[in-house]
C-alpha cells in the first residue's frame, strides 16, 4: 500500500487540469504573443487563466502576473520593491519562519545595503502585532508576512498585519504559497498589495505560478526582454502551465468549502488517532489557527530522519519540513523559532494530506508510525529517562 502525505511538497496533478493544459501543447501551440488569430487563440486563453485568479482573490486581472512559481514570486516581490522604493527608504521586516524564498532573497538585499528585520513568532508560530509596530522604522518600505507557514500550518493574523502596513503607507506583502487553494484568500478584505502563488501546491502544474501586484504600487520590470506582463515581466509565456493553473484555481476556488471541512475532519482525526497510540507526541503549531491539510508533529526522542526512511519502506510518503531543504541535515529554522530545541526538532515529521487521502490512509500510517516510532525509542536511552522524570511528575 501507497499512501502520500507530502502534499505541502507537491499535490497530484488532477485529471481535469491535465485534460484542459492537453490542447495547449501540440494542437494549440500559438505564441500568446502573436497578433494573428491562431496566436491570439493562445492570448485569450491566458487571459482567461487571469480573469479566473483574479476573481479567486477577489483582484482586477491586470493586477495578476505569471510566473514560474513560488519562489520568483517571492524574488520579485522583495527585489522589485526594494529597487523602486529604495530612494525612500532600505528598511524590510518579515519573519524568523518565512520560506528560504523570502530569506535568502532578504539575505541578498542585506548585502546590498538594505536593513532587515526578523520579527520573533510565539510558541504556536505567530506574530506579536505589537512586535510588527514597534519594529517600523521612518524609512521600512516593505513589510513580508507568509500567510500560513508551510511546515507547521500556523496562519498569520494577515488582516491585521495588513491594516498596521497601510496605517504606515508600507507595502505589505504576503507569501501564499501554502494558504492559495486551500483556504480563502481576499486582497482586499485583507489589504494585501502583493501575493505569491504557485499551481502546484494546489494541484496545478508545475513551473506555473503568479504574483499579485495591487494596481498603484510602483515596481520596474523584474526580467528584461520583451513587452510580456505588460512589460514588468519579460519572457514567452508558459501557455500550458498557466491554463493549467487557471483551471486548478476554478476547481480549488468551486470546491473550497467541503475540501476544507472534509481536510480539516480528517486531520482532526489524524490528530485523534496518533495521540491514542503514540504516547509522548506534541503537535507543532497551531490547533485552531492552522491550514486545514497540515499535521506537524514531534515524536519526541525518535529521530525523525530514521523514521521517515522506515516509512518510506512502507509506502507511506511525509517529509520533516520544505520540500526545498529536505536534503539538509540542518534542523527546521522554523521549529527552532517556536522554541523547540535542536534535538527535537530532528524528531518533527509532516503529514500534509489532500481531499484524495481518506480513512484507511489514515490509519494505515497510524498503524505504521506507532510501530516504528516504538522501535526507533527502544534504542533511545534517553526517551527511557524521559519516560520516567515524566511519571515522576
Amino acid at each position: 500500500m501507497n499512501v502520500y502525505m507530502d502534499n505541502a511538497a507537491t499535490t497530484m496533478l488532477s485529471k481535469e487540469v491535465y485534460e484542459k493544459m492537453q490542447p495547449y501543447f501540440m494542437g494549440e501551440y500559438g505564441n500568446a504573443s502573436g497578433i494573428y488569430s491562431f496566436a491570439q487563440r493562445s492570448r485569450k486563453a491566458v487571459e482567461d487563466a487571469r480573469q479566473i485568479i483574479g476573481d479567486a482573490i477577489n483582484a482586477k486581472s491586470s493586477e495578476i502576473y505569471f510566473t514560474s512559481g513560488g519562489t520568483e514570486s517571492d524574488n520579485w516581490a522583495l527585489k522589485a520593491v526594494a529597487d523602486a522604493m529604495e530612494e525612500k527608504g532600505r528598511h524590510i521586516i518579515t519573519t524568523k519562519i518565512e520560506h528560504h524564498a523570502i530569506l535568502n532573497t532578504c539575505g541578498y538585499l542585506e548585502k546590498k545595503g538594505f536593513r532587515v528585520t526578523y520579527l520573533d513568532v510565539d510558541s504556536e508560530g505567530r506574530i506579536n502585532l505589537q512586535d510588527l509596530e514597534n519594529a517600523i522604522e521612518n524609512d521600512t518600505i516593505l513589510i513580508s508576512v507568509m500567510f500560513a507557514n508551510n511546515e507547521i500550518g500556523t496562519i498569520q493574523p494577515v488582516k491585521e498585519i495588513g491594516e498596521i502596513a497601510h496605517r504606515y503607507g508600507i507595502i505589505f506583502h504576503t507569501d501564499a504559497v501554502q494558504a492559495f487553494g486551500h483556504v480563502k484568500v481576499d486582497v482586499e478584505a485583507c489589504n494585501i498589495d502583493m501575493l505569491s502563488a504557485s499551481a502546484h501546491k494546489f494541484h496545478g502544474p508545475k513551473g506555473a505560478g503568479f504574483l499579485y501586484i495591487r494596481n498603484g504600487i510602483k515596481t520596474g520590470s523584474y526580467m528584461h526582454g520583451g513587452s510580456q506582463e505588460r512589460h514588468r515581466r519579460a519572457g514567452t509565456l508558459n501557455v500550458p502551465g498557466i491554463v493549467g493553473m487557471g483551471e486548478a484555481a476554478r476547481i480549488a476556488v468551486e470546491h473550497m468549502d467541503e475540501s476544507i471541512k472534509y481536510e480539516t475532519d480528517l486531520r482532526e482525526y489524524f490528530i485523534g488517532k496518533l495521540k491514542e497510540n503514540v504516547p509522548h507526541i506534541k503537535l507543532n503549531g497551531s490547533s485552531s489557527d492552522r491550514l486545514p491539510d497540515n499535521i506537524n508533529v514531534c515524536f519526541k526522542y525518535a529521530p525523525g530522519e530514521s523514521a521517515l526512511i522506515m516509512l518510506d519502506r512502507k509506502g507511506i510518503y511525509c517529509s520533516a519540513g520544505s520540500a526545498c531543504t529536505s536534503g539538509a541535515m540542518d534542523a527546521s529554522h522554523v521549529l527552532l523559532a517556536i522554541g523547540m530545541s535542536e534535538e527535537m526538532a530532528h524528531c518533527s515529521i509532516r503529514f500534509t494530506i489532500s481531499s484524495d487521502t481518506t480513512k484507511e490512509d489514515i490509519d494505515y500510517v497510524v498503524e505504521n508510525v506507532s510501530q516504528i516510532i516504538t522501535k526507533l525509542r527502544a534504542m533511545s536511552p534517553l526517551y527511557e529517562h524521559y519516560v520516567q522524570e515524566t511519571e515522576k511528575q
